[in-house]
């Protein structure tokens, strides 16, 4: 059973950065497609990015537009750790932000197409 472990979060001030690590163990992450969500308080599930299985050629990527520009998703070079760089934070991006592996090569950015999800690392966001 893929489990899954992040890492990485904290508080910031307006305008700084965090990247956020996703790993895995009992199985293989490269073989998945990963994506990293968040719920901030009192809002649902968001997704923000993910990119795709490393079992194909071609790695793709999508960002929602909340955060595209900001974050950037990508992999160690064994593909077994997964990386989020969120640079220029706002307030609005505090949450809990999750990883979560798919089993799909590329599902995107749906979460129904997501099998496995780790507990999440709190992000804050405050001057």
């Amino acid at each position: 059973q893929l489990q899954l472990v992040e890492s990485g979060g904290g508080f910031v001030q307006p305008g700084g950065s965090l990247i956020l690590s996703c790993a895995a163990s009992g199985g293989t992450l490269a073989n998945f497609a990963v994506g990293w969500f968040r719920r901030a308080p009192g809002k649902d599930l968001e997704a923000l990015a993910y990119t795709s299985s490393m079992t194909v050629t071609g790695i793709t990527t999508d960002y929602a537009d909340s955060v595209k520009g900001r974050f950037t998703i990508s992999r160690d070079f064994t593909g077994n750790v997964v990386y989020l760089t969120m640079n220029d934070l706002k307030p609005e991006d505090t949450a809990v932000y999750s990883c979560a592996a798919s089993q799909l090569v590329r599902p995107g950015l749906y979460l129904s197409d997501y099998n496995y999800w780790g507990q999440g690392t709190q992000v804050t966001v405050s001057s």
